[in-house]
């Protein structure tokens, strides 16, 4: 069961049914969602998206998925779950651009990396981010992650894997 946390400023808890439209805000803003996965999705992908969370992801108790929420409004989304990819637990998490600037960032992304050692009892934790996001990279590498190594993607780009450790 995915447990609510609580940050300064900042509630990270389940999502509800009612969260649907956020989420799919936030996935459709291109200016987030260009950082994400392949890219923007059409929109049913992102709503079948959001369907899985409770059919497959809290139903199978598969990894931690929380909706991000300032002063009780959806802010964001965040996660921590085992990927092939870094070999290890993933920290994934997104914030509306109206939430940009304001160090809410630094402190999701804390407060996921606090659970997954705290709780998860992970001695390391990895992201992988865009090469040329360059505010991704800046938060992780002020909360301590460390440049690993680059996968070269199909469509040219390069991923940077990070990772921290306890």
């Amino acid at each position: 069961m995915t447990p609510t946390l609580h940050t300064k400023r900042l509630v990270l808890e389940p999502y509800v049914p009612e969260d649907e439209d956020g989420f799919v805000a936030l996935f459709q803003d291109a200016r987030v969602s260009r950082y994400m996965g392949d890219g923007p999705s059409p929109e049913a992908d992102d709503r079948a998206l959001f369907g899985r969370i409770f059919t497959k992801v809290y139903a199978q108790n598969l990894f931690e998925v929380w909706a991000v929420r300032r002063d009780g409004e959806y802010v964001g989304h965040a996660e921590i779950k085992p990927t092939g990819t870094v070999g290890g637990h993933e920290i994934i998490y997104a914030l509306a651009p109206a939430a940009w600037g304001s160090g809410l960032g630094t402190e999701l992304a804390e407060a996921i990396v606090a659970y997954g050692f705290e709780t998860l009892r992970l001695s390391e934790v990895f992201a992988t981010v865009a090469a040329d996001n360059l505010v991704s990279l800046a938060v992780l590498g002020k909360i301590g992650f460390r440049h690993v190594r680059d996968i070269e993607e199909d469509d040219g780009g390069t991923t940077r894997v990070l990772a921290r450790s306890l």
